[in-house]
């Protein structure tokens, strides 16, 4: 199951709207074929494991991270491949909660196939936090907020400079991780300051480029900045306060930007749903962060943090955030701890 939940993770910048899915098939205590899903709309992980086994699958067990879906969608039931290809056993991680394509364990399961199903069902919905959220929550995007910090938690230095806090390594991991997200989002502050362009600049590329959406109430970008001189041509999204003034939001309409007004950031979120945004990369700054965070609003937090100290006068990563009692404190879910070149990663859920 470990080998299926990375081979799924391939799937990461292809196959949103989808479910990440990889699949092994095992006889005898051997891996005689392996797949996992590789685009939307593509085959599904099941049917490209499959026929890489080819006749070694009779008899065989299938490892996969998602139950077989038995619905005919883009592709047809995964259930009906699985029954011919004469497979023995099926492993699944978690039940799939889509009601459209849920049930194919039973269908196995009358078909004669050994059905398990809850092997890994934590780690398969963690792979797929951004998936589930979609089903369980449509008022707003899932959220995740990515900041790269020093050791003392400041993400620029006392005259605003940011680049590089992070190494190489961290910044490619960077690239991969927006690849994975609808949008990528930073707040006015932060736009006007570092003018990001906010693009995936790796070695992956997405399957839809992700939008980009600037959290700015006063609504006052300057057209000299990337975001605007590329509005025209990058989707850009710049929520700005109900009463921000109209010849500020009338400049940025006429950049290309298309401008959201919200009183709240609930509001903002839910606006941001409504134009087709199920997942929100936020990357800064610290009013931004923190208010999401005092808010409620952040599904899982990753955590760039360098080896160096900027100190009192350096830029705080997360501003604003309520005084709060040991008892009282919220205790977050460690779900991935590693290192990227000299920087240290650590991802987060909400507990």
């Amino acid at each position: 199951m470990r080998r299926a939940l990375d081979l799924a993770l391939r799937g990461w910048g292809r196959v949103q709207h989808d479910p990440l899915v990889g699949a092994v098939v095992l006889k005898d205590g051997e891996v005689v074929g392996e797949g996992w899903h590789p685009e939307y709309g593509d085959r599904h992980a099941e049917t490209v494991a499959l026929a890489d086994a080819g006749e070694r699958a009779r008899g065989a067990t299938l490892v996969v991270t998602l139950e077989p879906c038995s619905h005919h969608g883009k592709q047809p039931p995964c259930t009906d491949a699985i029954i011919r290809s004469g497979v023995a056993r099926v492993v699944a991680a978690m039940r799939d909660p889509n009601p459209l394509a849920a049930g194919g364990g039973e269908l196995l399961s009358q078909a004669g196939i050994e059905v398990e199903i809850g092997s890994s069902s934590d780690a398969a919905a963690i792979l797929n936090a951004v998936f589930l959220h979609g089903l369980r929550n449509t008022h707003r995007p899932f959220v995740a907020l990515k900041l790269s910090t020093t050791l003392d938690g400041r993400i620029a230095d006392g005259f605003g400079q940011s680049r590089w806090i992070s190494g190489e390594s961290a910044r490619e991991y960077v690239q991969w991780l927006r690849a994975g997200f609808d949008a990528i989002a930073v707040g006015g502050r932060t736009a006007r300051v570092d003018d990001p362009a906010l693009t995936v600049r790796g070695a992956l590329r997405p399957r839809v480029p992700p939008r980009r959406v600037v959290f700015d109430r006063i609504a006052d970008l300057g057209p000299h900045l990337t975001l605007l001189r590329t509005a025209q041509d990058i989707p850009t999204l710049v929520v700005v306060a109900p009463d921000a003034d109209r010849a500020r939001v009338k400049r940025l309409e006429a950049a290309g930007a298309t401008i959201i007004h919200a009183d709240s950031l609930s509001n903002a979120l839910a606006s941001l749903r409504q134009q087709g945004i199920s997942s929100l990369l936020v990357e800064g700054g610290g009013q931004l962060a923190g208010a999401l965070l005092a808010g409620g609003l952040v599904d899982r937090y990753y955590w760039l943090q360098a080896p160096i100290w900027l100190g009192d006068g350096g830029v705080p990563a997360l501003a604003g955030l309520p005084t709060r009692g040991l008892d009282q404190a919220e205790r977050w879910r460690v779900i991935e701890r590693r290192a990227l070149g000299e920087d240290t990663l650590l991802v987060l859920d909400r507990g």
